[in-house]
């Protein structure tokens, strides 16, 4: 990334109409960049592209509950295998989110359906919602 970077820098370019997009890349990389080499920031780029990815139309191929679902201490993530050999995989911050949205919104329409997420598998494009259980302790 950090070649990319410096390949678009401005004093670099020199100049003419390539250099103007060469500072509109450059400025990109240099975002980007900024973005993926923090870990939290990039963490919370990762959950906003899943969100995008998850509000789509997808069909839910089954219903799993989390406590069905392996603890990755390593990766601080829930996952479950898919049929295809990929994985699904839902992380610790997602689902205490997702739980504290559930006991705000106490009312009785949250109350008739059951807390959860979408989760797609992060080989193939199926998709499994994850039910949450507010008895299941975040000890984790």
């Amino acid at each position: 990334m950090v070649r990319v970077k410096d390949w678009y820098h401005p004093d670099r370019l020199g100049g003419g109409s390539s250099s103007e997009s060469g500072v509109k890349k450059f400025l990109e990389v240099d975002a980007a960049w900024k973005v993926l080499s923090d870990q939290t920031s990039r963490r919370h780029y990762d959950m906003k592209r899943r969100e995008q990815e998850l509000k789509q139309d997808w069909t839910v191929d089954s219903t799993v509950y989390l406590q069905d679902m392996t603890w990755d201490s390593d990766e601080c993530e829930y996952t479950y295998c898919c049929r295809c050999g990929g994985r699904f995989s839902v992380s610790k911050e997602e689902v205490e989110q997702q739980q504290a949205e559930s006991i705000l919104g106490d009312d009785e329409v949250h109350k008739a359906t059951e807390s959860g997420v979408l989760v797609c598998c992060d080989t193939c494009s199926l998709t499994i919602f994850v039910a949450l259980n507010d008895n299941i302790e975040m000890s984790k």
